[in-house]
């Protein structure tokens, strides 16, 4: 390619193209996509977003930034893969999708309320306490995040599932007060702790 197509080509790529090759997991990839439309038919949930993949990928182009980041569109996915395996170019879809989501969630602009998102955030916070998943605390933060009255009423709707669950061995009541950890839990939260750091240097460019 000669200097003056390099050049043209730079003119007319967008700032939140840039943004997104720089920032976004597998980013780079948007470039890439030919508006075939095979992502959108293939989704499962394709239906319920306000925006599909290929939209997304062509917004981004467009340079709508606050358009793209405030939409749960890329919090649908579900990972099934669909995409991935029948796009033409074999663009990692899915994983765009997941990294445009913990960009846009980042950056604070992430809708309230989004149930993904809040599952996400929920999910981490359980992680980062002991370094695994105490999953009866985790079911206990999703009763319970709306208020006590509504986490009253959820618990009460699923006792059953949990009683079945505690016969059969698959939750144990006394996770609640405290959990196993992992070996080294300082360790773990440190490593963490600096990734995060390395993570908000890369973006402070884009605040």
């Amino acid at each position: 390619m000669s200097d003056l197509n390099t050049a043209m080509i730079e003119k007319y790529r967008s700032n939140f193209l840039k943004e997104v090759e720089a920032n976004v997991e597998e980013g780079e990839w948007v470039k890439m996509c030919m508006q075939c439309g095979v992502c959108s038919g293939s989704c499962p949930l394709g239906k319920h977003w306000d925006h599909p993949p290929q939209e997304i990928f062509m917004m981004i182009r467009a340079n709508k930034r606050e358009e793209v980041l405030s939409t749960d569109s890329m919090w649908m996915c579900t990972s099934c893969y669909n995409c991935i395996a029948r796009c033409p170019r074999g663009l990692p879809i899915t994983h765009i999708m997941h990294g445009l989501a913990v960009y846009s969630k980042r950056l604070g602009l992430t809708q309230k309320k989004q149930p993904t998102a809040e599952f996400s955030q929920i999910f981490w916070d359980n992680l980062m306490k002991k370094g695994r998943v105490n999953e009866l605390k985790l079911g206990l933060s999703m009763y319970f995040k709306d208020g006590f009255g509504q986490g009253v009423k959820n618990a009460m709707a699923n006792q059953k599932l949990g009683q079945n669950m505690m016969k059969a061995k698959r939750m144990n009541a006394m996770e609640f007060f405290g959990g196993h950890s992992v070996k080294d839990l300082s360790g773990f939260q440190n490593m963490v702790k600096k990734a995060q750091e390395i993570e908000e240097g890369n973006l402070k460019d884009a605040k």
